[in-house]
């Protein structure tokens, strides 16, 4: 086959996917390995059109606060993991917390995200107290968190407290390929049950995986958006591996800004109303990462609310963005990069429009 003949079949591929919205694993497959420049282009022109369709040039920022860096897991390509002496660890009080909430409600964010490891300090009523404070003081904002894996029954709770829409990435379909990422306490199956958990308490679910993880192979991926097919989740979060010093994948080769586009493009053709961030990884290996992300048809923004003193400290990969564009301050400079490349920044929740 001909490299044209091989592009060709590609674009048809995408195609399909386009307007199907569905494809068998050997086509993604076939669509994720045999990508080139050029197909990337003609996806990237067909998920803004599809993005554009349903949420116009609208960019929506989420209010990212990391409010606790312990955590009792330990995941072998992450900062935080338990076993990391090296680690500096803090917690944020409920008045801490509510004070980043105040600070970005000023600033126009209309979604507060609470991220953190599972730590085990933050019990269901210490947590349900936290999520109905913010829930009473700002009551027109959304409430994500992003706090791993819990039972049904905190979800729950968590749930009746006020928080709206849960993140938990299953980083991985594949069980094998979950297992050599994790230690064995953890399970790529117990994860996914925790979502699907998740979708009938009624939260808004986002889940996510890792670009260019160690291990990772095209069919690892087609597994991944075989998964987000199914879950049919309101957010999806990918970024690309971005090894950290203190891990086991210290001199793990990263992932790429040019796969992770590519795939971000893909979800949008799949999942045409999901709400699908540029991430603070993908502009932390590419300095217009974010911009790229946009324009291959993401449409959220998560700047950082985090008190200024702890940002470094939830360093879940090396050189993560902390400050300059990425703190919550210069929130006016990623509305300029924005601009620039025909989006704007808007003051909405930004609901998903797959409720």
């Amino acid at each position: 086959m001909t490299p044209n003949d091989r592009e060709a079949k590609v674009k048809a591929l995408i195609d399909k996917l386009c307007l199907t919205r569905e494809l068998k694993r050997d086509e993604w497959v076939t669509l994720i390995r045999e990508r080139t420049h050029g197909t990337a282009e003609y996806l990237f022109e067909l998920a803004r059109a599809v993005r554009i369709r349903y949420y116009g040039h609208d960019i929506y920022i989420r209010g990212l606060i990391e409010f606790t860096n312990y955590c009792r897991n330990d995941c072998y390509y992450c900062g935080i993991r338990k076993s990391n002496g090296n680690a500096q660890r803090y917690r944020l009080s409920k008045e801490e917390v509510l004070s980043c909430c105040e600070h970005g409600y000023e600033l126009g964010f209309r979604t507060f995200v609470l991220q953190g490891g599972e730590d085990g300090y933050f019990t269901d009523d210490r947590l349900c107290d936290i999520v109905s404070s913010i829930r009473t003081g700002f009551p027109d904002c959304a409430i994500t968190l992003s706090v791993g894996e819990r039972s049904p029954e905190s979800y729950q709770r968590l749930y009746d407290a006020g928080a709206d829409r849960y993140l938990l990435r299953h980083e991985t379909y594949d069980c094998g390929h979950y297992g050599r990422l994790h230690p064995p306490q953890l399970s790529a199956s117990h994860r996914r049950k925790c979502l699907w958990n998740l979708k009938k308490t009624g939260y808004q679910v986002g889940t996510g995986f890792m670009v260019g993880s160690p291990y990772q192979t095209p069919e690892n991926l087609a597994d991944d958006m075989m998964f987000l097919a199914r879950l049919n989740p309101q957010m999806v979060g990918i970024g690309p591996f971005v090894p950290h010093h203190d891990t086991p994948f210290a001199d793990a080769p990263g992932g790429t800004a040019e796969l992770t586009v590519f795939m971000l493009g893909l979800i949008r053709l799949l999942l045409p109303r999901v709400l699908l961030p540029a991430t603070t990884a993908l502009g932390t290996i590419d300095p217009d990462g974010r911009e790229k992300g946009i324009l291959a048809g993401a449409n959220v923004v998560m700047p950082n609310l985090s008190p200024a003193q702890v940002r470094k400290k939830y360093l879940l990969y090396d050189n993560k963005i902390c400050t300059g564009d990425e703190a919550a301050e210069s929130l006016n400079n990623l509305k300029e990069r924005m601009e620039k490349i025909g989006y704007h920044i808007t003051v909405d929740r930004g609901d998903s429009l797959n409720i």
